[in-house]
């Protein structure tokens, strides 16, 4: 939903409405306001449609919503994240090694001039 507005919220906004416009003007501010909801909705699916044209058919299933950074990292990174992991203690990467090797007395460690 574009705006979260509950039951309560609307009655306030009418009775607010009927205060600020009055009872005879509020119908056609209603009307007005539909009408420039409508322009702007016409213009932005025009928009995101000229957008799919230009960019071509690799990309006709593109979503505007994922151009947003939020959707994107929730979307490509946080997929498939459970709440549980979170609750999962972190391995470190320490855990992830096996056991150190070490060199036999008098052994140099291997060193690769050309690395530096």
């Amino acid at each position: 939903m574009l705006f979260d507005i509950g039951p309560l919220e609307i009655v306030v906004i009418a009775i607010v409405a009927i205060l600020v416009f009055g009872p005879d003007r509020l119908p056609e501010f209603i009307r007005t306001a539909g009408n420039l909801l409508r322009q702007v909705r016409r213009m932005v699916t025009n928009a995101q449609n000229d957008l799919r044209n230009e960019l071509g058919p690799e990309f006709a299933d593109l979503d505007v919503r994922d151009l947003n950074p939020r959707s994107f990292v929730r979307k490509h990174l946080l997929e498939g994240i459970d709440d549980d992991d979170f609750d999962k203690p972190v391995s470190s990467s320490m855990d992830l090694m096996d056991t150190p090797q070490r060199l036999p007395a008098g052994q140099r460690a291997p060193y690769d001039p050309e690395s530096t």
